[in-house]
């Protein structure tokens, strides 16, 4: 984080707000100047003496201070600052935002502002999961809200599950790169990942190999060149990275629902290797072994979502890229496919067994356009992820 930026950091009534303390310290540590606005419930979460102590700088509470507003006080606090920092974000203070309320000094602060927003969310997993909050989650990240978080894990209500406030250093990884020059802020790319799982029973499903590791390493790479990325995962083996949106998925028409739920996007990368064919008629109950034979499965194919993207009228993406994982023929098969799913970019790779490349650690890819095709050397996933996002920034201009 470039030291001397100005952070006016908004702190919510929920109990995470008690992390931000140690955000506050965090920033300080990193050269921030961090302006504090407390709504009335987080005064019940942490004093505004330990904020003010931590900050150095006063709190501000009230949109009434007579004083600061006969200098438009609110008007300033928020086009001084470099980056608007809700955390915790709660329900209330998403739809508000959602709905450009402006009832209190930090819904205020937050629609006369001109800077870039970061909200971390923090609320109890079915707060977090009600169609309502989704709308509104959906209308800031249109609106150009970045978002970190929220995380999985136990609430302190005593459910699991999505809706703890990312954690610290997360936190401070997004306001760092939201305040950096990358080619690639303001943009949203969306990024599909990882295998997906076809269900035969409740205990058996069809998949392949793909570990995620590459989808990763590229919804990785965009971030770190100041991209919003959605990221559809499906069962991968590596987790996935922080600072991005992160959608979960098992199958291949959740992962199309997921796709068309992230668009519109400036570009759409579809790493994940999604499964061709479903089983039309999966069992709920597993299928036991019988002396009457083999069962018997029908199949059907699965959605093209890479196909049914690239032909969108309306809200197709700038840039669609495409992967192909080929055994025989690769560069012939690839780019074949390029014109037959209508996409702009097919990154092309040998998955035979013999590469070691599914699932192993380094990638040798031939990216092909409609202008031809450039083979690039092999080299660690991570390097294919910075060139292949550097190639994109260049795209999108």
């Amino acid at each position: 984080m470039p030291a001397g930026k100005h952070i006016l950091l908004i702190i919510g009534g929920g109990i995470a707000a008690f992390k931000s303390l140690d955000l506050i310290r965090r920033l300080r540590e990193r050269g921030a100047t961090v302006t504090p606005v407390l709504t009335r419930a987080a005064e019940e979460f942490v004093t505004p003496l330990s904020v003010s102590a931590l900050t150095a700088a006063r709190v501000y509470r009230d949109l009434f201070d007579l004083t600061d507003e006969a200098e438009m006080g609110h008007i300033e606090l928020s086009r001084a600052a470099d980056l608007i920092v809700v955390a915790p974000a709660t329900a209330d203070l998403m739809a508000k935002m959602a709905g450009g309320h402006a009832n209190d000094l930090a819904s205020t602060l937050l629609l006369a502002t001109d800077k870039r927003v970061q909200i971390a969310p923090s609320m109890n997993v079915r707060m977090w999961d009600h169609p309502a909050t989704q709308r509104n989650l959906a209308t800031l990240q249109s609106d150009g809200v970045l978002v970190v978080g929220p995380d999985e894990g136990d609430m302190a209500c005593g459910e699991y599950g999505p809706g703890r406030m990312a954690e610290v250093p997360a936190i401070i990884d997004a306001v760092d790169r939201a305040l950096s020059d990358g080619p690639l802020n303001g943009k949203h790319v969306l990024v599909t990942s990882g295998p997906t799982h076809e269900p035969i029973d409740p205990v058996r499903y069809i998949a392949n190999r793909s570990s995620g590791s590459q989808g990763t390493a590229i919804a990785t790479a965009l971030r770190d060149l100041g991209a919003r990325v959605s990221f559809v995962t499906g069962p991968a083996d590596v987790e996935p990275p922080t600072g991005v949106d992160v959608i979960r998925v098992e199958t291949a028409a959740q992962m199309q629902d997921a796709v068309t739920a992230a668009l519109p996007a400036g570009a759409a990368v579809f790493a994940a290797a999604v499964a061709d064919w479903r089983v039309t008629s999966a069992s709920n109950s597993k299928i036991k072994k019988t002396k009457d034979g083999l069962p018997t499965l029908s199949f059907a194919e699965n959605p093209d979502i890479l196909a049914g993207v690239s032909a969108l009228r309306e809200g197709r993406p700038q840039l669609v890229v495409g992967f192909a994982a080929e055994t025989d023929d690769v560069i012939k098969n690839a780019t074949a496919k390029r014109k037959r799913k209508g996409c702009d970019w097919i990154v092309a790779n040998d998955v035979s067994p013999e590469t070691g490349i599914m699932g192993g650690a380094e990638n040798d890819v031939t990216l092909i356009t409609a202008d031809g095709s450039e083979d690039w050397p092999r080299m660690g996933k991570s390097q294919v992820a910075q060139k292949l996002a550097a190639a994109i920034a260049d795209a999108l201009g």
